[in-house]
């Protein structure tokens, strides 16, 4: 299930306050300065830094997948 545009419009990356792209069939947000991954769970975005995923561990299992 897709995130609400609302919501998507009002999330920002909590490390830069910078705007996220969605990716829906990864189910995923990235945030392209910070580079960090922030993954969806039951449809509810985990916006915590500690949470997030760099972006060389994303490329990293993207290559495996």
């Amino acid at each position: 299930m897709a995130l609400d545009p609302l919501l998507l419009e009002i999330l920002v990356c909590p490390e830069t306050k910078k705007a996220l792209l969605y990716f829906e069939k990864e189910n995923f947000l990235f945030c392209p300065e910070s580079r960090l991954k922030y993954r969806i769970e039951d449809d509810i975005p985990v916006m915590l830094i500690e949470e997030s995923i760099e972006r060389e561990q994303l490329e990293k299992e993207l290559r495996q997948a």
